[in-house]
């Protein structure tokens, strides 16, 4: 075997000196830019707020160890990326559109004794998940329980009967008005 290149153990101080201004300059400034950008940045995470953060991540891990990447580009990168994640936000705040195309609605997976088939199904769920989902909400079984949703951020909701209100929140996904709580 010939000789091991050297460079795999040890290539100088250089690389080294980059990695830790890197690190340090971009932690700080990543840290920095989240904190103005606000709570909504580290929020439950939405499908977008998903791929920014994985990007943010991917960019930053991939400018600590590439010598050949400067802290300039390390630091407009990620404020492109949470200027864009900001921008979004923004304008899915403003538009029905722009939320409709950003966002995945909250489905019902069980309402009022019924178990929602087709949308267990369709979510690759099942009626054990909907039960978990009462046990963790503190419910011995679903005779308490009025509805379970699948949230937005992918976690499951559920509503008792003694918080159901008018289920004004939750009507829209239904499909239908809510018979049991009229006054007839």
């Amino acid at each position: 075997m010939r000789g091991m290149d050297s460079t795999l153990l040890w290539d100088g101080w250089e690389p080294i000196v980059h990695s830790v201004v890197m690190v340090v300059c971009g932690f700080l400034a990543l840290v920095l830019m989240l904190r103005v950008s606000g709570p909504r940045t580290m929020a439950k995470m939405t499908p977008l707020d998903f791929i920014v953060a994985v990007s943010i991540g991917s960019a930053f891990g991939r400018t600590l160890t590439a010598t050949s990447v400067p802290l300039a580009q390390t630091v407009l990168v990620l404020a492109l990326l949470v200027g864009l994640q900001w921008l979004f936000a923004a304008a899915r705040a403003r538009s029905s559109r722009v939320r409709t195309l950003l966002d995945h609605p909250p489905v019902l997976l069980y309402y009022q004794g019924q178990m929602q088939h087709r949308a267990l199904r369709r979510h690759k769920l099942l009626e054990e998940d909907v039960h978990t989902a009462a046990r963790q909400s503190g419910k011995g079984s679903l005779a308490g329980v009025a509805a379970v949703i699948l949230q937005q951020d992918g976690s499951l909701g559920a509503i008792g009967d003694a918080d159901f209100g008018d289920a004004s929140s939750l009507l829209p996904y239904t499909g239908r008005p809510d018979t049991r709580h009229t006054d007839t």
